[in-house]
């Protein structure tokens, strides 16, 4: 004689319901053909506005750092902060937070027509410059944080170990690096001086979770 048990109702449904969340946060994810193709701006001075974040921002692996660029590509506002310890990266939480940042630090632009500012997001991790499922959580992320604060999303770069790549896009160089030690530019440029007079690799800094730089 055999006895069986048939799987609870509770069962199923945790089943159904951890499925169920798989395939949506894989589907809150860019692929990187997806980005190449969604027209984003290119940065005309990617090594400047990667070079002034790091000096201002000193990231370190699993931060992230969120800059809003004027149409002349000078920096308006930017804040860092770190990636909570999550088992995985999911696009809706990402753009929770840049969301949250963004609006601590410059007002939306929802009211204008067309945006006139432009998001570019610099995320520190470790690996190496291959595209990964949490880059295209962090890409996913921007594009809807930008669409919610009224701005253009703009690229989508990594700094490793190796160096920084602007991915989708190819460009890409190996300093700085996560490994690198900061330029004294942040430490001779004073949130007064940024609010003043705008550049286009940096600002002020505060703390916010890391460090926050506002206008």
């Amino acid at each position: 004689m055999t006895f069986g048990f048939a799987p609870s109702s509770a069962t199923s449904t945790s089943a159904s319901s951890v499925s169920a969340d798989s395939v949506n946060r894989l589907a809150r994810m860019l692929e990187p053909a997806e980005w190449a193709s969604a027209g984003i701006p290119l940065l005309r001075s990617p090594r400047e506005v990667v070079s002034g974040l790091h000096s201002r921002h000193r990231p370190t692996p699993a931060t992230a750092v969120v800059a809003v660029l004027d149409h002349e590509e000078r920096l308006t506002a930017s804040a860092s902060f770190a990636r909570r310890s999550t088992a995985d990266a999911d696009g809706w939480e990402f753009r929770n937070a840049l969301l949250a940042q963004l609006r601590r630090v410059i007002p939306h632009d929802l009211r204008r027509r067309t945006p006139v500012r432009t998001a570019v997001l610099l995320y520190c991790r470790d690996g190496d410059e291959r595209w990964t499922e949490e880059d295209g959580a962090w890409m996913w992320g921007l594009r809807d944080a930008c669409t919610l604060h009224g701005l253009r999303c703009g690229a989508y770069i990594t700094l490793t170990r190796g160096g920084w790549q602007v991915l989708g896009e190819g460009r890409g160089g190996r300093r700085p690096s996560s490994l690198s030690e900061p330029s004294l530019l942040a430490d001779t440029v004073s949130a007064h001086d940024h609010r003043s007079a705008p550049t286009r690799s940096g600002g002020g800094a505060v703390e916010v979770l890391r460090r926050t730089a506002a206008r």
